[in-house]
Order: structure tokens, then sequence, then C-alpha cells
């Protein structure tokens, strides 16, 4: 037998520097989430802490998906679903909210 190198068509993953620069992102907008609800200074910084603060801990689900050789397609699929579920349980809080008010309002 001969050695024969054979060419195969894998697709790499993420690079080393491309999973971390998007774990350390995900850590920066939670600790910039944190920063903007202790500051002091402005109302409007708090409540963007907040908003960030959700924000923050949806995309910290996705650390687990930024290593090196993992395809950069499934952070984008991982994201998509953590953002479903979301919207989801958005709109089952919204549903239930309104349907208490109509059995308030028969009573």
């Amino acid at each position: 037998m001969t050695d024969q190198t054979q060419e195969i068509d894998v697709k790499p993953g993420m690079s080393r520097k491309l999973a971390r620069r998007i774990e350390y992102s995900i850590i920066g907008l939670c600790l910039l989430a944190m920063a903007l609800i202790f500051q002091p200074f402005f109302k409007m910084g708090f409540t963007i802490g907040c908003v960030l603060v959700v924000v923050g801990g949806l995309a910290f689900n996705l650390v687990p998906f930024c290593e090196p050789g993992k395809p950069l397609r499934g952070v984008f699929k991982a994201g998509m679903i953590v953002l479903i579920v979301f919207v989801v349980a958005v709109l089952l809080a919204l549903g239930s909210a309104q349907l208490y008010g109509v059995y308030l309002a028969s009573q």
C-alpha cells in the first residue's frame, strides 16, 4: 500500500481568536449591564442596564458553543433557539396576565 494523502473536504470551525472574542464580548456585555444597574448618576442607565441584564443572561447561554473548532453556525443556531424560547415565554406571560385581568373583571 502506498501512502496517499486524501483531500477531505472539512469545513474549519471557529478559530481560537474568534471563539474567545465572542465569549469575552458576552462577558463584557454582562459586566456593562451590572455597571449600568449599580451606577448612581442617571436613571436611563439603570433602564438600559435592566434590558442588558436580560439580553446578557440570554446571550450567556451561547458561551458553551464558543469553542475553537466548533462551527460558527452552531452559535447562531443556539441563539435562534434561545430567542424563540424567550419569545414564547414572554407571550405566555403576557397571555396569562391578560387572562387574569379578564378573570378579575368577571368577579
